[in-house]
């Protein structure tokens, strides 16, 4: 992103200090706490932690605070003290199948092993102001609400939940993904830049750190029947997976805590090729966080983009690997966009030169009319 700006020392100072003020607001308004922030609007701290690929509420809440809301800018802040962070191992890959899951819906199949669990979401609720919460809630009883999430997430601790997709899977109807000989690291996008053709895994990193907007926007141009692909919602499950450690010196690994996670299976019907049969094929969405929009706009957009592999005519833009992972990156769009703000005074004045040349060239080749 671009950010550098020279000249005005004693400006940029004071702008600084304005900036300041302006984020605080009025000082007789009591100050947001992290805790706050980190409570009360966690999908945008869900979100500022999956695009800013770093996993930390309460620096996400820190850097939400900071940006005074702006989440673009809280991803940069988020991912830039990223980059100053020691990595100091790797764990094992999360496994999901043992999320204790706290929402799992399926939109294919009504009876699930396990259940259908609503959860916390906003799909049930009427889109109408709440005007209860413009009182001040200090000192009041916990809300009926508050206390079903408290429920529903002590009802959620059961144990593992099978994938409906390996319902599919038992009678051979979706296709599926043998980990490769030797299990080969994946590519790093946060190390080594990013290279075509992509292969899926670092299609899938990019996705997960793409800027939501643009990921629902090309979600949507496929259900829009830009990709002649008809998606089923196979499952969606939030809950939280434990992120697992297997050091070198210990023949046994070691579970250090545990994370949030969304993830989504999209099935698709794939009318079938020379080599292989008709069955359904997948997308996939992972966010960290209660991240539903996120997830699904992710698997949309990561079973479009595997058209070449399936054998599928590449022709909507959602199917354009370059395009859609060139354009995903919010923070490289936004420094782009927004560097047009910095000075130009010097390309701006070599083009105002050519234009009044061009139109000084075409007066003098522009006949007069006759007098009358």
């Amino acid at each position: 992103m671009y950010v550098a700006v020279k000249g005005g020392e004693t400006a940029i100072l004071n702008s600084q200090k304005l900036l300041a003020e302006e984020r605080r607001g009025d000082p007789a308004v009591p100050e947001l706490s992290l805790a706050q922030i980190r409570q009360q609007l966690r999908l945008a701290v869900a979100r500022v932690m999956t695009e800013g690929s770093l996993y930390d509420p309460d620096l996400a809440a820190l850097a939400l605070k900071q940006a005074a809301g702006d989440t673009v800018e809280a991803i940069f802040l988020l991912r830039a003290h990223r980059t100053t962070l020691p990595r100091l191992g790797y764990s094992v890959p999360l496994d999901t199948a043992g999320m204790t899951v706290l929402r799992r819906i399926s939109a294919t199949f009504k009876d699930l092993p396990g259940g259908q669990i609503l959860g916390p979401t906003y799909d049930y609720t009427q889109r109408l102001l709440d005007f209860d919460l413009t009182f001040d809630p200090a000192g009041q009883a916990p809300s009926p609400a508050a206390a079903e999430r408290a429920e529903t997430a002590q009802d959620a601790a059961h144990g593992p939940t099978p994938s409906v997709v390996d319902l599919l899977d038992q009678e051979g109807l979706v296709e599926t993904h043998p980990i490769p000989e030797g299990d080969p690291a994946p590519h790093d996008l946060t190390r080594e830049p990013l290279r075509f053709p992509a292969d899926r895994a670092t299609r899938l990193q990019n996705l997960a750190r793409g800027d939501e907007g643009f990921l629902l926007a090309m979600g949507y141009s496929t259900q829009r029947g830009y990709t002649h692909s008809h998606p089923f919602v196979g499952e969606i499950r939030f809950g939280t997976v434990d992120v697992v450690l297997a050091p070198e010196e210990l023949d046994f690994p070691l579970s250090i805590g545990e994370i949030e996670l969304t993830e989504c299976q999209m099935v698709n019907q794939f009318a079938g090729s020379k080599t292989e049969p008709p069955q359904f094929t997948r997308g996939y969405g992972l966010a960290f966080g209660h991240s539903e929009r996120k997830a699904m706009a992710m698997s949309l957009v990561d079973r479009a983009l595997r058209a070449p592999e399936l054998g599928e005519a590449v022709q909507s833009p959602a199917q354009m690997q370059e395009f859609v992972l060139s354009h995903s990156d919010n923070l490289e769009a936004s420094g782009f966009v927004q560097h047009l703000k910095l000075p130009h005074y010097v390309d701006f004045q070599s083009e105002l030169d050519l234009v009044r040349k061009m139109r000084a060239a075409q007066a003098q080749q522009t006949p007069k009319a006759d007098a009358p």
